[in-house]
């Protein structure tokens, strides 16, 4: 019987060879995609920051509730624009494949959740915070804009509790003389004196009101909680602030939060009750934080502030001076970006740019 046949066919080896090398590619190329996907897909501990909404001082919110409210005194007929602006944050988890597209994206930043929630800070913690920042910059922005309008600094009455002891007979802007025949012309005074005072007793009360001193008599309430003595049924400034003899109302607290909104809360005011028009019809927009003095600081998240305030229509955008080196390069085009420290430049700046003259820029 013949043996079987035998070839000798030339490149088999090596083709068994190369096809053991191909599967531990495919194999290790498989093994590299399911990591890259998990990798991608897997939750990161980052945010992602976005233009947020823009409001117009000067008009209503989402709901139609008119932004800033001034009761006891008339109000002007507004025209333009003072918008603040925000920054939106996403709370949606993100992926790694989400990082990367939001770092791409011109008008999106990606940075690290705990920049944004400090850590051993609940979310709802830091909303809180951000909700009472928002409210105290409302008070700083009203004071402020007091101060730069000529209201006189004075330690005094910033509100009367409706229903509360002092209602009907102390009124805002009331600076305080004497309690109960005690000096009371600081927070100091009228704590002491207040504290040794009981609820149900009716005392004299001197106040100074529109340049002229009168007595009230006011029959005392409790004392705010925990507090010993008893009441008045108002608030008082630490120190000496400007006081108004109106109430201004300023909405938009259940909607944001922080600091920022201050000083347009303040141009917004002074727009609403002043004697000079700081619009003329134009859309302004801008942030910034204010002190009592109208001190205007810093704020996070400008250039993305920008682009919101661009979008909305705005063609001027107040920018704190602290802020300069992140608005450089970085300015929408359309946009004029004007440089201000404080409250009184900021309104300096503004009647420049009715009259047609040059502003300071960042």
């Amino acid at each position: 019987m013949s043996s079987p046949s035998r070839f000798a066919i030339p490149g088999v080896r090596g083709f068994l060879r190369l096809s053991r090398r191909v599967r531990a590619l495919l194999a290790a190329l498989v093994v590299f995609l399911v990591l890259f996907v998990l990798a991608i897909t897997m939750p990161v501990p980052y945010v992602e920051l976005s233009p947020g909404p823009t409001f117009n001082t000067l008009g209503t919110d989402g709901q139609g509730n008119a932004i800033i409210v001034i009761k006891g005194h008339p109000a002007n007929d507004t025209s333009g624009h003072l918008n603040m602006t925000t920054v939106d944050v996403s709370t949606a988890p993100m992926t790694a494949f989400d990082a990367i597209v939001g770092w791409l994206a011109h008008d999106k930043v990606v940075v690290p959740k705990a920049a944004v929630y400090p850590p051993g800070q609940t979310e709802q913690q830091t909303n809180q915070q951000n909700s009472q920042e928002f409210a105290a910059s409302q008070d700083s922005a009203t004071e402020a804009a007091a101060c730069q309008l000529g209201y006189p600094k004075a330690f005094g009455v910033l509100s009367v509790t409706s229903g509360g002891p002092a209602d009907g007979h102390l009124q805002l802007g009331d600076q305080l003389i004497s309690v109960d025949g005690r000096p009371t012309g600081d927070y100091n005074q009228l704590s002491s004196v207040m504290q040794s005072e009981t609820p149900g007793k009716t005392v004299p009360v001197v106040v100074e009101r529109a340049g002229a001193q009168r007595t009230v008599s006011v029959t005392l309430g409790k004392p705010p909680e925990k507090k010993k003595g008893a009441g008045l049924g108002i608030s008082v400034p630490q120190g000496k602030a400007c006081l108004l003899p109106f109430t201004v109302d300023l909405g938009l607290g259940n909607q944001i939060g922080g600091p920022s909104a201050g000083m347009m809360f303040a141009l917004g005011i002074m727009d609403k009750i002043g004697s000079v028009d700081l619009t003329h019809g134009k859309f302004i927009a801008g942030t910034g934080t204010i002190d009592p003095d109208g001190n205007v600081g810093p704020i996070g998240g400008i250039q993305l502030k920008m682009i919101a305030a661009r979008k909305a229509g705005a063609t001027v955008f107040l920018a704190p001076a602290g802020n300069c080196a992140d608005v450089r390069g970085a300015i929408p085009s359309g946009l004029q970006v004007v440089k201000v420290s404080k409250l009184s430049e900021a309104v300096a700046d503004l009647k420049a740019l009715n009259a047609g003259q040059p502003v300071p820029h960042c």
